[in-house]
């Protein structure tokens, strides 16, 4: 799934309006890679889905 992040940029982890790969869904979190290159548990309500 593919999903665009709503929330402000963080650096170095999140980019506002950036789109993002779902890697897998664990209980009910997006599992991300995100703009560190690292994989991490973010919970739903900060993207949405394109």
């Amino acid at each position: 799934m593919r999903v665009k992040y709503i929330g402000e940029t963080q650096s170095f982890m999140l980019t506002h309006n950036k789109e993002y790969n779902v890697e897998a869904e664990e209980k009910g979190w997006y599992r991300i890679i995100d703009d560190s290159g690292e994989a991490y548990l973010y919970p739903p309500h900060l993207f949405e889905k394109v």
